[in-house]
């Protein structure tokens, strides 16, 4: 198993989790288990598929993967920041 804890992209994505998880405890008790929860989620899944590619022979389809669901990711970010419950910049 291949280290991937001081790979710049695994902490970006683990600062961004955290971002997250944090700024969520805000959101109003709906848009929290609607927008919150795929935020959570959605940013989660990408720290798996980093870990997953970094352990894989062939990386392509992996980091193919985890494009899709950052893009996912930026649409969710999007949403949130229209219905305004992200006021403050990404410190990502």
């Amino acid at each position: 198993m291949a280290q991937y804890e001081h790979l710049p992209i695994y902490k970006k994505a683990y600062d961004l989790t955290l971002y997250f998880e944090k700024v969520v405890r805000n959101f109003s008790r709906y848009h929290k288990y609607t927008h919150g929860a795929e935020l959570r989620e959605l940013s989660r899944e990408v720290l798996r598929l980093i870990r997953r590619a970094n352990d894989a022979e062939d990386k392509a389809p992996l980091l193919l993967q985890n494009r899709e669901k950052l893009e996912d990711l930026k649409i969710a970010v999007r949403l949130c920041k229209e219905y305004r419950h992200l006021r403050t910049p990404l410190g990502v």
